[in-house]
């Protein structure tokens, strides 16, 4: 093995302050597993990251971005009884949550915590979970933020299961996952897309119906509509905005509203009737633990589930699949770091 590695650098916020280092390949200390990564599957949170330090708090730089990595370890420390060298792992979103409710002073992954966007990652041993048997790198990447943050919301938090009516927005990472993990579950989605061709896409995934954004602004409307006045058992809100009032309107007596991310606006706007005559319950998904991760890893590999990764970048092409992720992919973006 070398003795020096690439990684990524941000001095200061800026995608133009991004610096590709040579450093010091890192030894494992007690407890500590020394990852050789192959695949980096980006978010948009990383993409707020670096250009300002909104996708988290406490993100200030100097940092090296991304959370969501596969690889294989190369080495460990002292103590280390989860893995040995030469078996393929993916990492964690949070560092030190591992099961239950979410304990203050977990890492986020990628800024504050450590980024995966390096040739080699040191993790604790409990920051990693064996990676899907049957995946390659570049798609076992994807599951430690979208793949799990659609699981904890339909599946470990929302009882997914035959016969209900989930709605997705958009075509990103997360929606896509939670396409598949419903048709897995025997349950039919209604898409929300600006794109007819992404809609399209779609289908082919599992996708029951498809909604485009322009020719239904008050798509909640539509969703009523098509599942008989009952409406929608789940809705995954990922804009945020006055579209959380539609969302509402969407959804059936007792329906459940996870709201994952605010890519329109940070704040929730709505009336409070709604939710009151509706009587849903809403639940904020901040990704999720270890133990629903590998949850998530044994289903994949039961239902041998493929994520949908629209393109891979070389590792010195960061920059053209930042702006990759900025266009808005179907999907996932991946960068790898063994090219």
């Amino acid at each position: 093995m070398d003795h020096t590695m690439r990684r990524w650098h941000l001095g200061q916020f800026g995608k133009q302050h991004l610096q590709l280092q040579t450093v010091a390949i890192p030894r494992p200390g007690p407890g500590q597993i020394l990852v050789r990564v192959t695949a980096v599957a980006l978010n948009y949170r990383d993409k707020m990251n670096i250009d300002n330090g909104t996708g988290g708090a406490q993100v200030q730089p100097p940092f090296t971005p991304a959370s969501d990595m596969a690889g294989e370890v190369v080495a460990v420390g002292d103590g280390v009884q989860r893995f040995i060298a030469g078996q393929r792992v993916i990492s964690t979103f949070w560092g030190g949550w591992l099961d239950g409710p979410w304990p203050q002073g977990t890492l986020a992954l990628g800024a504050p915590g450590p980024g995966m966007l390096a040739e080699y990652v040191l993790l604790q041993e409990d920051w990693a979970v064996a990676a899907p048997l049957h995946l390659t790198d570049a798609q076992a990447s994807t599951l430690p933020c979208a793949g799990l943050t659609a699981w904890m919301a339909l599946v470990e938090q929302g009882h997914l299961h035959a016969g209900q009516t989930v709605v997705l927005q958009g075509t990103g990472g997360v929606a896509l996952f939670g396409v598949q993990l419903a048709a897995a579950h025997g349950a039919r989605t209604i898409l929300l897309s600006g794109d007819a061709g992404k809609l399209e896409r779609a289908r082919a995934l599992g996708a029951t119906h498809g909604l485009l954004r322009s020719q239904h602004p008050e798509w909640q409307h539509e969703v009523r509509a098509l599942t008989e006045g009952r409406g929608a058992d789940h809705v995954l809100e990922l804009v945020g905005g006055e579209n959380i009032g539609r969302s509402l309107q969407a959804l059936r007596q007792g329906g459940r509203l996870s709201v994952i991310g605010l890519l329109g606006d940070a704040q929730l706007q709505t009336s409070i009737f709604p939710l009151l005559l509706g009587r849903h319950t809403i639940q904020g998904i901040g990704v999720g633990h270890r133990r629903a991760l590998e949850d998530l890893v044994r289903a994949v590999d039961h239902l041998r589930l493929v994520p949908v990764v629209e393109q891979e970048y070389g590792f010195a092409q960061l920059p053209e699949a930042l702006a990759h992720l900025e266009r808005g992919p179907f999907g996932k973006v991946v960068v790898r770091a063994d090219r």
